[in-house]
């Protein structure tokens, strides 16, 4: 299964598939029809928000079963947003303790780690070169393998079950009902190559990028308990302990929205932004670049950018509140990139951040075994991607002194 997910997986030497690294006319059609798919779907509507409510509610649970134990949270977080991407493309949500479902996750971190790290980077630039010698890149091809087979996995099971006349059950079941439609148009975009691709960027963009922002958000929250209060209180005098935050909830809670963007900022979890493709011949600042250059919008430059973000390597969530404490945008606050290959998922990402964050701080303080002083909030690989050291992390309910 892995040899054959990897194999269906290469790329073509014609272009790219899949709708984050296609260009062109394939690019449009692939995003257009994503975008629409992941609507009818809910995303954007109130049963995306559910979706994510119930997926919120099972990864408080995980954390309550810790009962104060020092935990890494990585792989907890990374399951619960998968879990989310995966009911949307897939129709399915895993167990945390399925250890199909942890080795995926594991794949899509080593994965993230392999392509923000130099050797993942030399690969993309020389992988003709690098291809045949051992190295680093065979474990980072071993991590796609796994992603891969795991997706063809879904889809092979999608193949049995779909119907024909029914509205699509998630995002594969309406890729196949469009390669039904077109399979006669030699010139679709809707191959089985591109279904592969573009459900595989999905399913790691969902998994790791969400995640990843939200452990950044905790481990600021504990080397800075005094914001980490400061959040609690306005939960709790906003909504009370028993209900559960919901997405309109958000005017009313500015400085714990101000927060999660000041996390955004700090940690700038894609500081290269995603390659573009000059559509023609572009003189920028005495270079000319001619149509078809590759270039990479440097999107962490932005985000700390000194002349826009006074001290920009210091956490500082006032910096997006005004002087009556209501939520200040700033032009340059671009963690989802700008124009039109802004994120795809940009709207599910947001609201996933909100809601999940806002549970767990609802719900528990957080604790560090070491002193905070003396946790890092430089990233671990800074790349293509930045991301977060690991930590343990120690979580108490509410008001539960008792059990300390």
């Amino acid at each position: 299964m892995e040899a054959q997910g990897r194999d269906k997986l290469d790329q073509p030497k014609d272009g790219r598939d899949g709708v984050f690294f296609a260009n062109g006319e394939r690019w449009k059609q692939l995003r257009k029809f994503t975008l629409l798919a992941l609507r009818d779907l809910g995303m954007g509507k109130r049963e995306g928000e559910e979706l994510i409510q119930a997926e919120v509610q099972n990864l408080v649970e995980a954390f309550q079963k810790t009962e104060g134990r020092p935990f890494n949270p990585s792989m907890l977080l990374a399951q619960a947003t998968s879990n989310v991407v995966c009911s949307l493309i897939f129709g399915i949500r895993l167990p945390y303790e399925d250890k199909e479902f942890q080795a995926v996750i594991r794949a899509a971190s080593g994965t993230l780690l392999g392509i923000s790290s130099p050797w993942g980077q030399a690969y993309e630039m020389f992988s003709w070169l690098l291809q045949p010698l051992p190295g680093p890149h065979r474990q980072l091809q071993r991590h796609l393998g796994t992603l891969a087979a795991f997706v063809v996995q879904q889809v092979q099971r999608h193949r049995g079950s779909v119907q024909t006349s029914g509205p699509a059950r998630d995002v594969v079941d309406a890729f196949l009902l469009k390669m039904a439609q077109e399979k006669q148009d030699l010139g679709t975009e809707f191959t089985e190559k591109n279904l592969l691709m573009t459900v595989t960027y999905l399913l790691f963009a969902g998994t790791m990028t969400i995640g990843a922002t939200i452990r950044y958000a905790l481990l600021l929250l504990m080397k800075f308990p005094q914001v980490q209060q400061r959040v609690r209180e306005e939960l709790i005098q906003e909504l009370g302990p028993g209900r559960a935050p919901s997405l309109s909830d958000r005017a009313r809670l500015p400085y714990t929205d101000a927060v999660l963007h000041e996390a955004q900022r700090l940690l700038a979890l894609v500081p290269m932004g995603m390659p573009h493709t000059v559509t023609r011949t572009t003189c920028f600042r005495g270079y000319t670049l001619p149509q078809g250059t590759e270039v990479f919008p440097l999107i962490g430059s932005v985000l700390h950018d000194p002349e826009v973000f006074q001290n920009p390597g210091e956490f500082y969530p006032g910096r997006f509140l005004d002087t009556e404490g209501h939520l200040r945008k700033h032009e340059a606050f671009l963690p989802f990139s700008l124009g039109k290959r802004v994120c795809l998922g940009e709207g599910l990402a947001r609201a996933e951040l909100w809601l999940f964050f806002t549970a767990i701080l609802q719900a528990f303080s957080l604790e560090t075994p070491c002193p905070p002083g003396d946790l890092s909030l430089q990233p671990a690989i800074s790349g293509l991607f930045n991301i977060p050291p690991d930590f343990q992390l120690q979580v108490w309910p509410t008001g539960d002194q008792s059990t300390r």
